[in-house]
């Protein structure tokens, strides 16, 4: 299916840790269509995901290097030991922090032919970040990409705040964690990829963890954010895999998590394909989405 006489297709990559490697599918998915989209938008990992599909890797190639960089524990560990650390002057110089920093982590996971800056990239990106100071969001479409993504994903107190552009940048979640707003600039037809998940596997649930209460508390906050994104900019598909199972942190767990999404891919294609044919025969029909 080529969409060369289509719609001209925004989508929004939502932000939710670990979680957020369920995209890649959906990616696969439209490569498998022979759709690309006119314009990414992503916050958090789906900036980084998103990234990734605008400088022209396939979701398949996205699979291949998420397993690579993140297919065990000792792999992950080794990289953030080397970004806290960089040689035995970074820890005379800096110490040992706790907190990790955003831009040596970008560094670290991404592919080395990676991107400089955003006017390197093969479709049109906006990163999603937001200002500590200003309370705002901060959406970058120009300049360096790596400092722009580091922002995005810079999970507060697991990551520093990161400084670039006259701001002080924590994750883009915080402020919009679907950034279908973005993703509707200059387009016709509207995906929004939700991966911060949904109260139902752990709603029995009563023993929780300080960290589960942190980062579920975060949840609840993103999910009645993008509520209200969804009420201003209604997209024509809606996803949200179920992720609830999965830690926000364990990215160790990508071939599960990526695995997960594999049933919804090919009910995703037909969605797609029926919604575009609608669009552009000027009818869409009501489809039940997930």
């Amino acid at each position: 299916m080529s969409t060369t006489a289509g719609p001209r297709i925004g989508v929004a990559l939502g932000g939710g840790s670990a979680r957020g490697l369920t995209h890649i599918p959906y990616i696969e998915a439209m490569d498998e269509l022979g759709i690309k989209p006119a314009v990414i938008a992503g916050t958090s990992i789906g900036a980084l995901i998103g990234a990734g599909w605008a400088a022209g890797m396939t979701g398949a190639e996205l699979r291949e290097h998420s397993f690579k960089v993140l297919g065990t524990m000792k792999i992950i560990a080794t990289k953030l030991w080397a970004t806290q650390i960089r040689g035995i002057s970074g820890i005379l110089k800096n110490g040992i922090s706790m907190q990790l920093d955003a831009t040596n982590v970008v560094d670290a996971f991404t592919p080395p032919n990676f991107p400089r800056e955003f006017k390197d990239l093969k479709i049109p990106l906006y990163v999603v970040a937001t200002d500590f100071q200003s309370w705002h969001q901060v959406v970058f479409n120009s300049g360096l990409l790596r400092p722009a993504i580091a922002g995005s994903i810079a999970i507060p107190s697991l990551f520093r705040p990161v400084v670039y552009a006259n701001h002080i940048l924590v994750d883009g979640g915080v402020v919009n964690p679907l950034p279908l707003d973005q993703a509707d600039i200059d387009t016709d037809f509207l995906i929004g990829i939700d991966v911060n998940g949904d109260p139902s596997e752990g709603i029995a649930k009563t023993d929780h963890k300080p960290l589960d209460v942190w980062f579920g508390s975060a949840q609840i906050m993103m999910h009645s954010l993008t509520a209200h994104m969804m009420a201003a900019y209604p997209p024509d598909i809606y996803i949200r895999p179920h992720v609830t199972n999965f830690g926000a942190l364990e990215f160790w767990r990508v071939r599960e998590i990526v695995a997960n999404a594999e049933p919804e891919k090919e009910r995703f294609k037909r969605m797609l394909e029926t919604k575009i044919e609608a669009y552009i025969q000027g009818k869409v029909p009501v489809i039940p989405s997930n």
